[in-house]
C-alpha cells in the first residue's frame, strides 16, 4: 500500500523532521503507485504550497575520492549543530549494478549523534550514471529544504557528480587535499567553473596546502572568478578555518540569491530529466535544449520540477 505521499509533504511543508524517512522511501520507490504519491508530495512543498521558495540552503559538497569530505562535513555538522540549525545530508554512493542501491554506506564515515532529532543522514544509490544524482536525490534534496535549515548532497566526486550537483544545489562547494594535482586537472576539465566554494582540506600539512590555495585561487582568477572563496581548512583538532567556512556558507545562503538558484535549478532538473527519459529525439521534438529552456521560462517560476517536466512532455506531444 502507497504510503500518503500529499500527508508526508504537508508534515516536511510544518517542520515536522520525523517525516523525512518515509518521505525519501517514497522518493526512492520505483512502483507506478509510489511514483503518484511522490508527485503528491512534491505538489505539497512546491513554491506554490509554501507561498515562496522553501527555506532551506541546499548545499553540494564534491570532489575527488580521499580529499576528506566527510571529515570536513563532520565538523560542520558540530558548527550547524551548535547554531541550532536542522541538517539533512544525503551521501550518494555508486550504485550497485544488481540491486540499484548503496554500496559505501557513506553514514559510517560522518561523525555524528545518532540520538540527535536534528539531523537526519542517509546514504542514496547515484543512479545510472557514475557520480551522478538520481531523480530521486534531487526531488529530496528540495523536498527536506522545506523542513530542514540546511540539506547536504555529498557526492563521490566522479564522472557527472559536479554537473549535477551545481544543477540541484543553491551552493556547490569543491574540497581538494593538498598537493595531488587538482588545480590543473579541474582547470582541463571545467569543473573549476562550477563551485561557490573551493576547500583545501587537511591544512595541518602546512606549506603544502597553502601552495594548494594559492594556485586554486590564481586559476580562478584566470577564469574570471577572482570573488570565489579559497579555504585551507583542517577538520581535525585543533581545527583550522571551519568557522570562517561555516560563516562563508551562511552568507551564501540568502534568500534573496537562493530563490534565483532554486529556479534555475528545477527547470535544470526538468530538462535533464527529459533528455534522460526521452533522449536526443525528444529534445529534438522540442526544437534543442534552448527551446527547451524557453518554454520553462515562460511558465509559473512557482511550479516543481515534475509540472515542469510534464509541461516539457506537453510541448512534445509526448
Amino acid at each position: 500500500m502507497s504510503a500518503d505521499g500529499a500527508g508526508l509533504g504537508a508534515r516536511l511543508r510544518e517542520r515536522d523532521l520525523s517525516a523525512a524517512p518515509a518521505a525519501l522511501n517514497l522518493l526512492e520507490s520505483a512502483s507506478a503507485s509510489d511514483r503518484r504519491q511522490a508527485t503528491a508530495l512534491l505538489r505539497e512543498v512546491s513554491p506554490a504550497a509554501l507561498g515562496g521558495e522553501a527555506a532551506g540552503h541546499v548545499i553540494g559538497v564534491t570532489g575527488p575520492p580521499g580529499a576528506g569530505k566527510s571529515t570536513l562535513l563532520s565538523a560542520l555538522l558540530k558548527q550547524w549543530r551548535a547554531r541550532d540549525q536542522s541538517v539533512a545530508v544525503l551521501a550518494i554512493d555508486p550504485s550497485s549494478r544488481r540491486s540499484g542501491g548503496a554500496l559505501l554506506g557513506d553514514r559510517a564515515r560522518i561523525d555524528f549523534d545518532a540520538g540527535d532529532r536534528g539531523i537526519f543522514i542517509r546514504s542514496s544509490a547515484a543512479g545510472e550514471r557514475l557520480g551522478g544524482l538520481s531523480w530521486a536525490t534531487r526531488a529530496a534534496a528540495h523536498a527536506l529544504a522545506a523542513a530542514f535549515e540546511i540539506v547536504v548532497i555529498e557526492t563521490v566526486g566522479v564522472g557527472q557528480a559536479e554537473t549535477d550537483v551545481a544543477d540541484a544545489a543553491d551552493t556547490v562547494l569543491l574540497v581538494v587535499q593538498p598537493g595531488g594535482g587538482d588545480a590543473l586537472q579541474f582547470l582541463k576539465a571545467g569543473v573549476m567553473e562550477i563551485p561557490d566554494l573551493l576547500v583545501v582540506s587537511k591544512a595541518d600539512l602546512g606549506q603544502i596546502a597553502a601552495q594548494t590555495a594559492r594556485e586554486l585561487s590564481a586559476a580562478l582568477r584566470a577564469l574570471g572568478r577572482p570573488s570565489v572563496g579559497v579555504f585551507a581548512v583542517s577538520a581535525v583538532a585543533p581545527q583550522q578555518g571551519i568557522e570562517e567556512l561555516a560563516a562563508a556558507l551562511a552568507e551564501l545562503g540568502a534568500p534573496g540569491r537562493v530563490a534565483e538558484r532554486r529556479l534555475r535549478a528545477r527547470r535544470a532538473s526538468a530538462i535533464s530529466d527529459y533528455a534522460h527519459e526521452h533522449g536526443a529525439r525528444g529534445l529534438r521534438a522540442l526544437g534543442g535544449r534552448r527551446a527547451a529552456e524557453r518554454l520553462l521560462e515562460a511558465r509559473d517560476p512557482g511550479l516543481d520540477s515534475a509540472a515542469l517536466l510534464a509541461a516539457l512532455e506537453e510541448a512534445a506531444g509526448l
